[in-house]
């Protein structure tokens, strides 16, 4: 069963909390079949982080025995924008939930996930306007044994993400996580180089998606990965919303890999300027 809290502007101006919404749902019958746990908007995360009611949601784990998916921070635009969801150190749920399986999180402001280890996480998913070093050197020296799906949107400079290539080459050829099959290096300014250290990086061995999807990727980086042995062995490689040009989206259709082009982007006619998907 999956719930989903949200505190709404009417809510939150009536003095309404997610820590108040976490603790009536916890004394209800029905939270020992929950699942899926989606926390939304908890009111005014421009200014506040979800600080108040991780400790709240901690103490009364024992009401969510079934909790397998957590998500801290689904929020459309118009309740906040992205890279304004203020966030906090959220390694104390997955301490809290040692079952879980799945773990989204949607905001990069003030994030941290240390120290990052949990038996039987699978899934691990940030949605973002930019990634700091910080949190993308915590989920290196994360112990994840059974980790399958790494999601991360890399972002822009302007929005969080102060690393380089150096921060993410580790994903791709350290053997991090070896049960890893779908790896996303996402929504980045730097697509290009992701793209050219990727197309025969050791970790496409025991892939079997690539996303490398929504970012500034151009003919530059696609050749790399057109001329790569190795990406002929993923079962899908995600290129969508890309600066590619028609002859490169025409190459990659003919290859007959599973490869999704969508979605191109024309760059800025003057200084061909690209922007990732994620940049508000």
């Amino acid at each position: 069963m999956e719930v989903k809290l949200v505190v709404d502007y009417e809510a939150y101006e009536k003095g309404q909390t997610m820590a108040n919404f976490i603790e009536e749902l916890a004394v209800k019958p029905e939270s020992a079949e929950i699942t899926d746990l989606i926390i939304g908007d908890w009111g005014g995360a421009y200014e506040q982080s979800p600080e108040d009611f991780i400790p709240v949601l901690v103490k009364h784990k024992d009401q969510f025995p079934k909790l397998r998916k957590l998500f801290i921070g689904d929020m459309e635009y118009d309740e906040c924008e992205v890279s304004w969801i203020n966030q906090t150190n959220l390694s104390p749920l997955l301490e809290a939930f040692p079952a879980l399986e799945s773990f989204y999180v949607k905001g990069s402001q003030d994030l941290s996930l240390e120290p990052l280890r949990h038996s039987h996480l699978q899934e691990l998913v940030i949605i973002c306007g930019g990634l700091p070093a910080s949190v993308l050197q915590e989920i290196r020296n994360a112990e994840l044994p059974e980790l399958r799906k790494l999601e991360l949107y890399l972002g822009v400079d302007q929005y969080g993400f102060d690393g380089g290539l150096e921060d993410v080459l580790p994903f791709l050829n350290d053997n991090l996580f070896p049960k890893l099959t779908y790896l996303g290096l996402k929504d980045s300014e730097i697509q290009d180089e992701i793209a050219i250290a990727a197309a025969n990086a050791t970790v496409i061995g025991q892939l079997e998606v690539l996303d490398l999807s929504q970012g500034t990727l151009s003919d530059k980086g696609a050749e790399a990965l057109l001329a790569s042995e190795s990406i002929k062995g993923l079962k899908h490689l995600d290129l969508s919303y890309h600066y590619m040009s028609d002859e490169m989206m025409r190459r990659w259709k003919s290859t007959g890999l599973s490869v999704n082009v969508e979605d191109q982007q024309q760059a800025d006619e003057e200084d061909d300027w690209r922007y990732p998907s994620l940049t508000e």
